[in-house]
């Protein structure tokens, strides 16, 4: 009797936690941080939005960052937007205007604009200055980008002002916190803007919470042909390798236009995997897994490329395998196939391309087999 009694007990607080979690907004904290300041303000606004229980943050990057603050941070992507009941948008200030991941970023939603996914969800901004200049035109763009998807935009308006140490100069506009991370022998963001950054959240969750639920179901369906890759990636059991560094003074890739070049051997862990000639040190196995290795690498340095998203790109143009073999060997296509498969495998008829492949008689740090990749993307 008492095991059913703690049961039914379990049940009932299961229930109300779900309730509870219900009846609170859904916000995504959306970031392109390069120093980690908009970050400071990110965790700030974050605070603000759980301090009431009337939301759940989610802090999110645009795209991957090396910074060992952010690194760890989860990548968004497009299509979860219409997940949310309400987005905050964290950019540093480049030049009186919102980032250029930002700004990326935001391009991509173009489709959501065309099915109005956005219409409705409330929205609000907040930026890391520079110097303070170009503050107001920054925030303004911001504001004039997400009113076309007719976001509702939430202002932070005149709040907290009174506690400000006016002493110091401080990030404060109506539109939205900024913090002027440039000024020396001052905190930043300082307690001030993090104090305004926390009323924003709090304020933003209130409203976002009130118009919860009020836009159509329409309007918040997800858009089907962006592919969530990172989704695929798992699903396939595939895991990227980090992007392996330059022996020399090349760079990993290059972008000419819409074009980006990518070599890469089978490098792991900064060690060669199954080095040598094919027939006299490796088997024909070795070098498959070997060349499976190679454009995983090339795949990885991609994502690097595009930003960490790759629903970016539009079409694998071109592979070239080079295979490290003895004179008479013809079957290099058979090798080479363990590349192709696995692009197709990842990008499906994107992955479809066109193909070369030669043999040598010897490849740099002996690896047994070397990729060229072309690929367009957007």
């Amino acid at each position: 009797m008492k095991k059913l009694c703690s049961f039914f007990i379990l049940i009932l607080l299961f229930n109300n936690i779900n309730i509870m979690a219900q009846n609170k907004a859904k916000i995504l904290v959306l970031i392109h941080s390069d120093n980690g300041g908009t970050y400071e303000l990110a965790k700030e606004i974050a605070k603000g939005i759980e301090s009431e229980g009337n939301g759940v943050s989610y802090i999110k990057l645009v795209k991957a960052s090396q910074n060992p603050k952010i690194k760890d941070l989860p990548i968004a992507t497009v299509e979860e937007l219409t997940e949310y009941n309400g987005i905050a948008f964290g950019s540093p200030v480049y030049f009186g205007n919102i980032s250029t991941g930002m700004s990326e970023f935001l391009s991509k939603t173009v489709q959501l604009w065309t099915n109005h996914a956005l219409e409705g969800i409330p929205a609000t901004v907040f930026m890391s200055a520079g110097s303070g200049a170009g503050k107001e035109l920054a925030l303004q763009a911001f504001w004039n980008s997400l009113a076309v998807h007719g976001m509702i935009l939430v202002s932070n308006g005149i709040r907290g002002t009174e506690d400000l140490n006016k002493a110091i100069p401080q990030g404060n506009s109506v539109l939205g916190i900024t913090s002027m991370a440039s000024l020396k022998d001052v905190e930043r963001p300082t307690k001030g803007e993090r104090y305004l950054a926390e009323l924003q959240g709090k304020n933003f969750a209130k409203v976002t919470l009130a118009l919860k639920d009020t836009h159509s179901k329409k309007t918040t369906a997800i858009v089907q042909n962006h592919r969530n890759f990172n989704e695929i990636l798992k699903e396939k059991n595939i895991v990227l390798p980090q992007v392996p560094k330059p022996a020399g003074n090349y760079q990993p890739f290059v972008r000419s236009g819409n074009l980006v070049f990518i070599n890469q051997v089978a490098l792991r862990d900064g060690k060669i995997v199954n080095p040598g000639k094919l027939g006299v040190d490796v088997n024909e196995q070795q070098v498959k897994d070997a060349t499976r290795l190679t454009m995983l690498n090339v795949i990885s340095v991609l994502n690097e490329a595009v930003g960490g998203d790759l629903s970016r790109v539009k079409q694998c143009v071109q592979l070239t395998g080079i295979f490290n073999t003895k004179d008479d060997y013809t079957k290099h296509a058979d090798l080479m196939n363990a590349a192709s498969d696995l692009t197709v495998e990842v990008f499906g008829d994107k992955g479809k391309h066109a193909r070369a492949t030669l043999g040598a008689s010897s490849i740099p740090v002996n690896s047994s087999v070397e990729i060229q990749a072309v690929f367009e993307v957007e």
